[in-house]
Protein backbone atom coordinates (compact mmCIF):
# COMPACT_ATOMS: atom_id res chain seq x y z
CA UNK A 1 0.00 0.00 0.00
CA UNK A 2 1.56 3.55 -0.87
CA UNK A 3 1.51 6.02 1.71
CA UNK A 4 2.57 8.77 -0.96
CA UNK A 5 -1.22 8.70 -2.88
CA UNK A 6 -4.91 8.48 -1.99
CA UNK A 7 -7.17 7.68 -4.45
CA UNK A 8 -11.24 7.95 -4.51
CA UNK A 9 -13.70 6.96 -6.55
CA UNK A 10 -17.42 7.74 -6.52
CA UNK A 11 -19.77 7.62 -9.27
CA UNK A 12 -22.03 10.50 -9.28
CA UNK A 13 -25.79 10.28 -10.67
CA UNK A 14 -25.36 13.89 -12.15
CA UNK A 15 -24.75 15.27 -15.45
CA UNK A 16 -20.64 16.37 -16.30
CA UNK A 17 -21.42 19.99 -16.05
CA UNK A 18 -23.31 19.82 -12.58
CA UNK A 19 -20.72 18.03 -10.80
CA UNK A 20 -17.77 20.54 -12.56
CA UNK A 21 -19.88 23.36 -10.86
CA UNK A 22 -19.90 21.39 -7.46
CA UNK A 23 -16.43 21.09 -6.99
CA UNK A 24 -14.87 24.42 -9.38
CA UNK A 25 -17.42 26.90 -8.26
CA UNK A 26 -16.08 28.28 -4.81
CA UNK A 27 -18.78 28.48 -3.12
CA UNK A 28 -20.79 25.81 -3.97
CA UNK A 29 -17.29 24.01 -3.11
CA UNK A 30 -17.21 25.63 0.30
CA UNK A 31 -20.68 24.62 1.42
CA UNK A 32 -20.11 20.28 0.70
CA UNK A 33 -16.62 20.60 1.29
CA UNK A 34 -16.44 22.59 4.74
CA UNK A 35 -15.03 25.89 4.09
CA UNK A 36 -16.31 30.13 3.62
CA UNK A 37 -13.74 31.16 0.70
CA UNK A 38 -12.85 34.70 0.16
CA UNK A 39 -13.59 34.65 -3.70
CA UNK A 40 -13.40 32.45 -6.81
CA UNK A 41 -10.90 29.75 -7.67
CA UNK A 42 -8.21 30.74 -10.06
CA UNK A 43 -5.39 29.12 -12.20
CA UNK A 44 -2.17 30.48 -10.01
CA UNK A 45 -4.06 32.03 -7.48
CA UNK A 46 -4.02 31.22 -3.74
CA UNK A 47 -7.65 30.89 -2.88
CA UNK A 48 -7.87 31.81 0.98
CA UNK A 49 -10.78 31.08 3.48
CA UNK A 50 -11.83 29.54 6.96
CA UNK A 51 -12.67 26.36 7.78
CA UNK A 52 -16.48 25.73 8.55
CA UNK A 53 -19.14 22.52 8.76
CA UNK A 54 -20.59 21.60 5.81
CA UNK A 55 -23.43 22.37 5.51
CA UNK A 56 -24.16 18.79 3.68
CA UNK A 57 -24.28 16.22 6.64
CA UNK A 58 -24.49 17.13 10.26
CA UNK A 59 -22.28 14.17 11.42
CA UNK A 60 -19.53 15.00 9.26
CA UNK A 61 -20.44 18.82 10.35
CA UNK A 62 -19.82 17.44 14.00
CA UNK A 63 -16.49 16.46 13.53
CA UNK A 64 -15.20 19.26 11.59
CA UNK A 65 -16.68 21.49 13.99
CA UNK A 66 -13.01 21.59 15.85
CA UNK A 67 -11.45 23.37 13.29
CA UNK A 68 -13.90 25.67 12.30
CA UNK A 69 -12.22 29.15 11.82
CA UNK A 70 -8.90 27.64 10.64
CA UNK A 71 -7.30 29.04 7.89
CA UNK A 72 -7.68 27.42 4.47
CA UNK A 73 -5.73 28.06 1.57
CA UNK A 74 -4.64 26.28 -1.42
CA UNK A 75 -2.49 26.92 -4.68
CA UNK A 76 -4.49 26.38 -8.15
CA UNK A 77 -3.15 25.01 -11.05
CA UNK A 78 -5.12 23.08 -13.33
CA UNK A 79 -8.99 24.10 -14.07
CA UNK A 80 -9.24 22.34 -17.77
CA UNK A 81 -13.38 22.16 -18.05
CA UNK A 82 -15.24 19.35 -17.50
CA UNK A 83 -12.32 17.51 -16.80
CA UNK A 84 -10.00 18.31 -14.45
CA UNK A 85 -9.39 20.72 -11.01
CA UNK A 86 -6.08 20.29 -9.35
CA UNK A 87 -4.63 22.78 -6.47
CA UNK A 88 -1.53 22.11 -3.99
CA UNK A 89 -2.34 22.56 -0.01
CA UNK A 90 -0.51 22.37 3.03
CA UNK A 91 -2.18 18.76 4.36
CA UNK A 92 -3.43 18.63 7.79
CA UNK A 93 -2.01 22.35 8.98
CA UNK A 94 -4.66 22.32 11.46
CA UNK A 95 -2.32 22.63 14.68
CA UNK A 96 -2.69 26.16 16.39
CA UNK A 97 0.74 28.46 16.03
CA UNK A 98 2.63 26.16 13.66
CA UNK A 99 4.20 27.39 10.61
CA UNK A 100 3.48 25.41 8.04
CA UNK A 101 5.11 27.39 5.09
CA UNK A 102 8.69 25.73 4.99
CA UNK A 103 6.88 21.73 3.86
CA UNK A 104 6.30 21.09 0.59
CA UNK A 105 2.53 20.80 -0.53
CA UNK A 106 0.80 17.97 -1.43
CA UNK A 107 -1.77 17.86 -5.02
CA UNK A 108 -5.06 17.17 -4.85
CA UNK A 109 -6.86 16.74 -8.24
CA UNK A 110 -10.77 16.08 -9.25
CA UNK A 111 -10.75 14.45 -12.00
CA UNK A 112 -14.39 13.78 -14.25
CA UNK A 113 -15.32 10.89 -16.67
CA UNK A 114 -18.88 10.93 -18.27
CA UNK A 115 -20.42 7.53 -17.84
CA UNK A 116 -24.05 5.98 -18.93
CA UNK A 117 -25.13 6.39 -14.95
CA UNK A 118 -23.40 9.99 -14.34
CA UNK A 119 -20.36 11.53 -13.61
CA UNK A 120 -17.16 9.17 -12.24
CA UNK A 121 -15.28 11.29 -9.79
CA UNK A 122 -12.00 10.55 -8.85
CA UNK A 123 -10.08 12.47 -6.22
CA UNK A 124 -6.40 11.52 -5.93
CA UNK A 125 -3.90 13.59 -3.38
CA UNK A 126 -0.27 12.82 -4.04
CA UNK A 127 3.33 14.03 -2.39
CA UNK A 128 2.63 12.92 1.30
CA UNK A 129 5.95 11.57 1.56
CA UNK A 130 7.63 14.95 1.25
CA UNK A 131 6.42 15.74 3.81
CA UNK A 132 8.37 16.05 7.38
CA UNK A 133 8.51 12.42 8.68
CA UNK A 134 6.58 13.47 11.72
CA UNK A 135 3.20 14.61 10.45
CA UNK A 136 3.68 12.51 7.78
CA UNK A 137 1.61 9.26 8.87
CA UNK A 138 -0.95 11.73 10.81
CA UNK A 139 -1.45 13.81 7.68
CA UNK A 140 -1.98 11.00 5.38
CA UNK A 141 -4.51 8.80 7.67
CA UNK A 142 -6.40 11.78 8.74
CA UNK A 143 -6.52 12.42 4.61
CA UNK A 144 -7.49 9.10 3.73
CA UNK A 145 -10.35 9.07 6.20
CA UNK A 146 -11.11 13.11 5.11
CA UNK A 147 -11.44 12.02 1.60
CA UNK A 148 -13.58 9.41 1.78
CA UNK A 149 -15.91 11.27 3.83
CA UNK A 150 -15.76 14.08 1.26
CA UNK A 151 -17.11 11.63 -1.10
CA UNK A 152 -20.38 11.08 0.24
CA UNK A 153 -20.33 14.79 1.52
CA UNK A 154 -20.28 15.37 -2.70
CA UNK A 155 -22.87 12.81 -3.52
CA UNK A 156 -24.79 14.03 -0.08
CA UNK A 157 -24.88 17.72 -1.99
CA UNK A 158 -25.68 16.74 -5.55
CA UNK A 159 -28.64 14.54 -4.30
CA UNK A 160 -27.01 11.93 -6.60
Amino acid sequence: MSTNRIEKQVLLHAPLERVWRAITDSEQFGRWFGVALDGPFAVGVRSTGKIVPTTVDPEIAKLQKPHEGKPFEVWVEKLEPVHTFAYRWHPFAVETGVDYSSESRTLVQFELTESPAGTLLTISETGFDELPAARRANAFAAHDGGWASQTSLIRKFLGA
